[in-house]
């Protein structure tokens, strides 16, 4: 009996399948866009044949018009999927002016009907995946409409009939009897029976998803990140109805919540000096404001309202009340004073809510549960990793979270009130944002997948420049740099661009310092398989000062010759963060004393510790390149707020440099000043001004409270624009970098059984 024809494409140890667009490595699927892939397999398809430039992007992008850069940037992401460094032609030859043409042999296999060619060796997972067919997770049955999703895996040695291949499943079903099912061919085991429904389609990404209470509306933001996004927010109609764009509002913003009669749409901004929040109408038009220092706000009733409001500073907490703050009460504000609760999620009863917080260093920590009518203490509850949101199921029985542990990011679920955390989704794609249906057996989440690369700017244009794993990019739309990471540094000749880097293995490692040498491309890391959460490089750059993780929590400073000629020697104090090398060769840092940060200063074997300035400041940006000025976030003098500021370290008042959330950055010679005035969003690069330095970094005389998002260049003279914000400043206006992030993602509903 035809089933009919099911192609297939191998070469090497990879595997190319069409229907189920995947790639495969030694039957384990490979992380890949699906741009990329649709290049991948043009190809494949056409293997030892040249493919001209204009084929392949008309063939990709049929209906739109894009630039050279995004089919080379695809050669890119496929050369990394395969393995290869950019320079090697093992599989992929370029041919300037002409195209590509695919080298490797290629292995095309036919599946026909009855007539299937099987791997033994994955059985096993075809079997237990084939259990999501099947009540119970134990199949009694092959109908001809599963055996195409049952035969669909890798295809290799011997040709098998439907009887001996039911045969074989039938004893491998005994022996795999009770087991869960692989997502996305992970070879670790979830939650049999697990149905996933594709509810967006977008070339690009949607995240941040949020229902109406009657579950009929979807709201979302179009855009690669659901915090503190300049993107826009959506609405469609469940199942099948089309998106509609409501906003059109270049603030940051986060947070969606529907108003509980379904007609407007509450988010997030950040509004200098605090937060607030707005609301839009269902059907689109202007935005208007609703509560002022207000911030994840949610409805608890038609006029009780949860959010989170900052007391002082950048201490963020939970509190209810009315639009007028009547019946106004504080929940919970964390410790210390630096922390910030930006997203609380009540239970049904109203008894309980979820809380997603940040620590003093603006990293994101386990969620907490905190109660709602006091009649019980807060606990950490959830995985153990960075928490970025949850969810209640209808009933209050079971409590969702999506959440990176190890690095990675997925849903997680546990019972309420005392059950334990259950990894929901594994594998290569991650999953962010938790919106509960109705039905409290389903969730809608934002799946997919993102990789990094170094790309530099120079007078010849941009460049890709390899990277093997995911870049720290750290310069955040907040005050706070996010998890006190550092982001990418030239050094002071500008040849050698140094950066963060979290390899995928192996699991649970932290960040490792790397650098890359501009001319060649060649890059390596510094510290082999030393996990670090920020660094500095001497000015001669001989020496680099970093920060690790600890036990308990506590980072360790360290002091180690950049050529690994003598061992890395500890200085400073557990909690020591952020250290910096200062103008003498001393070492600043961040620490705590009390509720407090101060930024202090030691020799570099640890003795002569004091403060470097009298005044406490919230954290460590980054400092200049002749160690003048220390780039921090610190408190106002009445206490109010808080600003990025430009610290002297030999002394002076500091000058504000944003009426607003930045980080300045500074290029390798001192001579700019860079300043992001608009964030990057889906459809802009965003942008930055270059501000000239005086000598010995004398800066120019800025807007007394500083400058405000949005600036031209004229509210600081001899300034100019740059079409990019957060890029790492080289040597002069021409010559910098950026890490270039290619975020996939869609909405898709995740039902139980």
């Amino acid at each position: 009996m035809a089933t009919g024809l099911k192609v297939l494409y191998e070469f090497g140890p990879f595997q190319v399948d069409p229907d189920r667009q995947v790639l495969l490595r030694e039957n384990q699927p490979v992380a890949i866009t699906p741009k990329a892939f649709e290049t991948l397999l043009i190809l494949v398809r056409h293997s030892r044949e040249v493919v001209s430039k204009d084929e392949l992007m008309k063939a990709v992008w049929p209906d739109s018009f894009v630039e050279e850069a995004n089919l080379s940037q695809n050669i890119f992401r496929i050369r990394k999927a395969l393995g290869v460094a950019p320079g090697d032609e093992r599989y992929i030859v370029t041919l300037p002016g002409r195209g590509y043409r695919f080298a490797a042999q290629v292995r095309e296999v036919v599946l026909d009907g009855e007539d299937l060619i099987i791997d033994t060796r994955s059985l096993t997972q075809i079997v237990v995946e084939q259990t999501d067919l099947v009540p119970n997770g134990t199949p009694d049955k092959f109908p001809d409409a599963s055996l195409d999703t049952l035969l669909s895996g890798p295809p290799r040695k011997s040709i098998w009939k439907y009887p001996l291949l039911i045969a074989a499943v039938v004893l491998v079903t005994t022996v795999a009897a009770g087991a869960y099912f692989f997502y996305s061919g992970s070879s670790r085991a979830h939650q049999a029976g697990l149905k996933f429904t594709q509810l967006t389609d977008f070339t690009d990404s949607a995240t941040a998803p949020a229902l109406s209470r009657d579950g009929r509306m979807l709201a979302f933001i179009r855009g690669s990140s659901g915090f503190l996004t300049a993107d826009q927010i959506y609405v469609k109609v469940l199942p099948n109805g089309e998106a509609k764009r409501l906003t059109d509002d270049p603030r940051p913003k986060y947070n969606l919540a529907f108003s509980p009669d379904g007609s407007q749409i509450a988010y997030t901004v950040l509004e200098v000096p605090t937060f607030a929040t707005y609301t839009v109408s269902v059907l689109g038009g202007d935005s208007h404001l609703f509560l002022r220092n207000a911030a994840g706000l949610t409805w608890l009733d038609e006029r009780q309202l949860l959010f989170s409001e900052i007391r002082s500073g950048l201490h963020m907490g939970i509190v209810t009340g009315t639009i007028t703050r009547g019946n106004f009460r504080e929940l919970y504000f964390p410790l210390p004073e630096r922390a910030m609760a930006h997203y609380s999620f009540a239970s049904p009863d109203r008894r309980s809510a979820l809380v997603a917080e940040m620590d003093e260093t603006g990293a994101w920590v386990s969620c907490r549960l905190i109660s709602l009518d006091g009649r019980s203490e807060t606990r950490s509850i959830g995985p153990t990793g960075a928490c970025k949101s949850a969810g209640w199921s209808s009933d209050g029985s079971w409590m969702y979270f999506t959440a990176a542990v190890e690095g990675q990011s997925h849903l997680w679920r546990q019972r309420f009130p005392n059950g334990q955390p259950e990894q929901v989704t594994f594998g290569p794609t991650e999953e962010e944002g938790v919106a509960v249906e109705q039905d409290g057996r389903s969730v809608i989440t934002s799946m997919g997948v993102h990789e990094s690369a170094i790309w530099i700017h120079d007078t010849d244009g941009d460049r890709s420049l390899s990277s093997e794993g995911e870049i720290v990019e750290d310069i955040s739309t907040l005050p706070t740099p996010t998890g006190g990471l550092s982001p990418p540094s030239f050094s002071a000749d500008g040849k050698t661009l140094y950066y963060l880097l979290r390899r995928h293995q192996p699991t649970g490692s932290g960040p490792e310092l790397w650098r890359l040498i501009v001319e060649s491309g060649k890059s390596e890391a510094v510290f082999p398989d030393v996990s670090m959460l920020a660094y500095d490089v001497s000015p001669d750059g001989k020496q680099a000062v970093y920060a690790t993780a600890a036990s308990a929590g506590k980072s360790q400073l360290w002091l180690a010759p950049i050529d690994r000629s003598s061992p890395a020697k500890r200085i400073g104090h557990s909690g020591d963060t952020s250290p910096h090398f200062g103008p003498r060769g001393q070492i600043l840092f961040q620490f705590t004393e009390g509720n407090v940060n101060y930024m202090g200063q030691m020799n570099q074997d640890g003795s002569g510790r004091s403060r470097a300035v009298p005044y406490p400041i919230s954290v460590v940006q980054g400092i200049s390149p002749g160690r003048r000025w220390v780039m921090a976030v610190a408190p106002l003098p009445d206490g109010t707020s808080v600003r990025p500021m430009a610290i002297p370290i030999d002394g002076g008042p500091p000058r504000i440099m944003c009426d607003g959330p930045c980080t300045p950055t500074w290029s390798s010679n001192g001579k700019f000043l860079f300043i992001s005035v608009e964030a990057p969003s889906r459809t802009s690069t965003g942008r930055s001004l270059a501000i000239p330095v005086g000598p010995g970094e004398s800066l120019p005389r800025f807007p007394p409270r500083g400058i405000r998002p949005f600036a031209d260049p004229s509210v600081v003279p001899g300034s100019r624009s740059v079409n990019r914000a957060g890029l790492v400043p080289g040597s002069d206006l021409s010559h910098f970098a950026y890490v270039n992030t290619t975020v996939h993602r869609n909405l898709y509903r995740i039902s139980f059984p």
